[in-house]
């Protein structure tokens, strides 16, 4: 069986503001929930990209870290969605989820638009159906 030419990985890359800093051991489980979460997806996403941001710095408080992440679709804009939360973990996996949501929205749209078009062209045209008494 040879590879398909037009099956594409998912590339994810991760950005971090100067507060954070991430070494190879603390940047897999961050890719592997991100893959996870959006695996059923991977057909239409080229690239996926994380900033991580420390909001308040030197400074700890609630919800001080920001996860931003950005999918690019096939000929689509790219989606960007934003969670803040108190660790990183917890904004990548709720960045994540919200991201999950707005393709899966996005998507569902795209195929309800294409079943309507085909429902709309197995139709037949009035203007040839015959009259009925």
């Amino acid at each position: 069986m040879q590879p398909n030419p037009k099956a594409q990985t998912m590339r994810i890359q991760i950005n971090t503001d100067r507060n954070i800093e991430i070494d190879e051991t603390m940047e897999a489980p961050l890719r592997d929930t991100v893959e996870d979460a959006l695996s059923r997806f991977s057909d239409h996403i080229t690239r996926v990209e994380i900033h991580l941001s420390d909001e308040s710095a030197d400074r700890s408080g609630p919800h001080d870290m920001r996860c931003m992440m950005e999918a690019r679709l096939e000929g689509r804009q790219p989606i960007a969605i934003t969670h803040q939360a108190a660790t990183m973990e917890q904004a990548v996996n709720g960045a994540a989820e919200k991201l999950t949501s707005a393709i899966e929205s996005i998507l569902g749209r795209q195929r309800a638009q294409r079943q309507r078009l085909q429902q709309a062209d197995a139709l037949p045209d009035e203007a040839t159906s015959p009259d009925e008494p």
